[in-house]
């Protein structure tokens, strides 16, 4: 089990694309899925920039920003994308094709990232684990741009935009925004 737990943390990001080309081939967009759907999406983009601009991958446990809030807020922030992008797609199969990926990789790479936290880290990592939330001990900084660039979030983002973009289109083009 501990193989396939690290097969599926390694391979999320393939596994994504796979998943967003079928959500998004079987997506049925409405222009009330996209005005409800989109927004939710795109809070949770916003949600993934703020914490890729804090954290310093492996280097040090991030307790600032949205991480004073969230133990994973960039997977909270790709929860929330999921969530919005299912609504937006006006499908019950698009929304279990999306709740089966996120159940299946974030919960693999929780439990990976985890152990190399606690292996890396040990006692400054449990501390921040055990904490209230809002009361998380740890370098604190401001939100960096530059930071967010350097963990590849632009990506992230120009992966959202054209997701929006297509889901825009198909409606549009289903004839759903001339009726």
């Amino acid at each position: 089990m501990r193989d396939v737990t690290r097969l599926l943390a390694r391979r999320r990001v393939t596994l994504g694309f796979a998943a967003g080309a079928l959500v998004l081939w079987l997506a049925r967009p409405t222009p009330a899925s996209l005005a409800i759907g989109m927004p939710i999406a795109a809070l949770g983009e916003a949600l993934r920039v703020w914490a890729a601009g804090h954290l310093n991958k492996a280097r040090e446990v991030t307790a600032s920003g949205p991480y004073r809030l969230f133990a994973h807020p960039l997977y909270v922030g790709s929860s929330a994308i999921g969530a919005g992008v299912a609504i937006a797609s006006s499908s019950a199969v698009v929304a279990a094709v999306i709740a089966t990926y996120l159940i299946a990789t974030i919960g693999a790479a929780i439990r990976t990232e985890e152990a190399f936290l606690r292996t890396t880290f040990g006692g400054e990592y449990e501390r921040y684990r055990s904490a209230r939330v809002g009361a998380a001990a740890g370098a604190a900084r401001r939100f960096s741009v530059r930071q967010a660039i350097a963990n590849r979030e632009h990506r992230a983002v120009a992966g959202f935009l054209a997701a929006l973009l297509w889901l825009v289109l198909k409606a549009t083009y289903n004839g759903m925004f001339w009726r």
